[in-house]
């Protein structure tokens, strides 16, 4: 990426001001080699109209760097990064070395099986853009602070700091343990007692306990394909035969591929990465499978099972009654990341040896944290929270679908989530993720890349992408699909029509109103149900929509300035759609304001009623 496509942003709450901010954030830029040495910066005029400041202001801020040397300026040229302002630091070798590379002297001396770079991070910086689309991303503004400081006060009273300040040994904290097993596990149908419960430093110790417990180059092991990738890192360092098994609509295929796997790793509650839920059908096929073959599963149930469309369902773990599944969940999804605090169900023998080996790295995550966590549970703020963070979610998540469906229709398609925190979505074939992905950071939209979730990059669609909805406030979400939209018109060549170039008749007045009256609009939404839309005389829609049409809607309609309006109790937002209308043989289009196409769906007359009584 060049200096010049680079953004910069501002933070509103910053206690810095503006020229200290624009200084401050090229600095760590320079710094990071993130603007290359001997690179040229921005002018001062368009730096200032991307950030939206006074020129000066960034005059002021480049005028500062020239001065301390950070930057140099070229006789009509303009300003560059000063190749020489990285070389006297301590560690510095140069621009050539790659970031993260092992010199030769450090490669002879690691033994074992290097674990893989992630291919994918999101940027440092997520918050400062305008449209994080990125799942997992905290959105500190759900946080509930008093509530944990509640919790963190109790936690700090004499009497406690007494039970947990001093060595215990490897054990967990008994209060916390007794808050997952009666308040936490019941959600997901799980009976367990003390002894089949760890706590760990979040779900990925969990991951990593099991697979140093379970997993050696003798093992073969089943894995979704595409899969979690941190999983498979795991995995891959272990030198486990991996299998990599398809995911469907509902969630890990089962046939012979897993007959000869040991181990079956799975994400049943949303699927990494495509936010499927398994079917019950699936859940009691992956359970009778792994006891025809006496193999072992590891659910990881990261995400609980929030289900927005349909009700959640059980664990597999829960339905296990052979002692085959370790589940393993966390509370820091719920929470925050940075609380770090997860827990893994299994067999007592699981559990045991398990803890021997959490003793040779951390003899148990901090006591203090475990405390607080479990005064939140038991004074129900857990719930609370949790019920509230369910609403925020679902309503971003609902959002985040009818805005794509709304607004991209003809653009991508989404996989059939039923809920979680994030979307799959499918653009055209000819786009690229990767290079998607920074054409939108470039306007300030993240969106997630889905290449690395895949065993094989070859094997990986170009097409896909993740948005997710944990980081982005529900203000800005249609806004930030709007903007996706334009992109998306500017990569593929303006390939959708648009109402100046479409073909059809251009329907106003009673050749519109006679078209349309008595009538149904018979559509696929971008999400692959079919949807209806009735339109009757009188100004009355009915529209249906799912397979077992479990989504209705009314709303009315009405023909004013030549154009069609049509306003829904729910869908669209409730809100007036004021659309041009294009009829090209039985084909029906309808573009907005601004000449986009929002839907375009086959137009049926309704076949008319016959009076009984006239042929009595």
């Amino acid at each position: 990426m060049a200096v010049t496509d680079t953004l910069i942003y501002l933070d509103p709450d910053s206690t810095l001001g503006l020229q200290a901010q624009i200084r401050q954030k090229l600095v760590d830029a320079i710094m990071l080699g993130t603007f290359p040495e001997g690179r040229r910066l921005p002018s001062s005029r368009k730096l200032a109209e991307q950030l939206g400041v006074a020129r000066n202001t960034v005059v002021l801020a480049y005028q500062q760097l020239l001065d301390e040397g950070y930057l140099i300026s070229r006789e009509r040229s303009g300003l560059y990064v000063n190749e020489k302002v990285r070389q006297d630091r301590v560690g510095f070798e140069g621009s050539e070395r790659q970031r993260g590379a092992l010199s030769p002297r450090w490669r002879q001396r690691f033994r074992g099986r290097s674990a893989p770079e992630p291919a994918f991070s999101c940027p440092p910086n997520w918050q400062q853009y305008p449209y994080p689309f990125i799942e997992g991303q905290f959105d500190t503004s759900l946080y509930p602070v008093k509530e944990w400081r509640e919790a963190s006060r109790l936690a700090l009273g004499v009497r406690e700091i007494n039970q947990w300040a001093g060595e215990s040994g490897d054990a967990d904290d008994p209060m916390l343990i007794e808050q997952i097993r009666s308040h936490i596990l019941p959600r997901r149908g799980i009976q367990a007692s003390p002894d089949e419960i760890l706590i760990t430093v979040g779900t990925q110790q969990a991951l990593y306990l099991a697979v140093q417990l379970l997993v050696d180059a003798d093992v073969p092991v089943a894995v979704e394909d595409p899969g979690y990738p941190a999983m498979r890192r795991l995995l891959t360092q272990r030198g486990a035969p991996l299998v990599h098994q398809p995911v469907d609509e509902e969630g890990l295929v089962v046939d012979e591929r897993l007959d000869s796997c040991q181990l079956i790793y799975v994400t049943p509650s949303h699927q990494t990465p495509t936010a499927v839920t398994m079917s019950m059908a699936r859940r009691q096929a992956v359970l009778a499978l792994a006891e025809r073959n006496d193999a072992l599963i590891i659910e990881d149930d990261f995400e609980f099972e929030s289900n927005y469309l349909n009700a959640p369902h059980p664990a597999l773990r829960s339905l296990d009654g052979d002692d085959r599944v370790i589940y393993m969940s966390c509370l820091s999804k719920v929470l925050s990341p940075g609380l770090r605090l997860g827990f893994m169900v299994a067999a007592p023998e699981v559990i045991r040896e398990a803890r021997k080996l959490r003793q040779l790295m951390v003899r148990h995550p901090p006591l203090n944290n475990q405390r607080t966590a479990a005064f939140f549970l038991s004074l129900g703020h857990y719930d609370t929270f949790l019920m509230h963070l369910h609403d925020t979610f679902r309503e971003r998540w609902i959002a985040l679908r009818r805005a794509l469906n709304y607004y991209m229709l003809f653009y991508v398609e989404l996989a059939p989530a039923q809920g979680g925190s994030a979307l799959w979505v499918r653009g055209p074939k000819d786009l690229d993720d990767t290079f998607v992905a920074k054409e939108a950071a470039r306007r300030g939209i993240l969106i997630e890349p889905v290449r690395h979730y895949y065993a094989s990059a070859d094997d990986a669609p170009r097409n896909c992408f993740r948005m997710g909805i944990t980081g982005i406030p529900l203000e800005r979400i249609r806004e930030g699909v709007l903007k996706l939209r334009e992109l998306f018109h500017d990569l593929t060549g303006n390939k959708t029509e648009t109402f100046a170039d479409a073909r059809g008749r251009h329907l106003t007045g009673q050749a519109l109103r006679d078209a349309v009256t008595d009538t149904t609009m018979i559509c696929i939404i971008a999400y692959g149900d079919p949807c209806t839309i009735a339109i009757h005389q009188g100004g009355a829609l009915v529209g249906i929509a799912g397979y077992s049409n479990e989504d209705r809607d009314q709303g009315e309609w009405w023909i004013e300035n030549n154009r069609w309006h049509r306003r829904w109790s729910r869908w669209a937002w409730g809100e007036t759609g004021v659309y041009d209308v294009r009829l090209d043989g039985d084909i029906i289009k309808l573009f907005d304001e601004d000449g986009w196409l929002i839907d375009r769906a086959i137009l049926r007359r309704n076949p008319v009623a016959v009076d009984e009584g006239a042929h009595a």
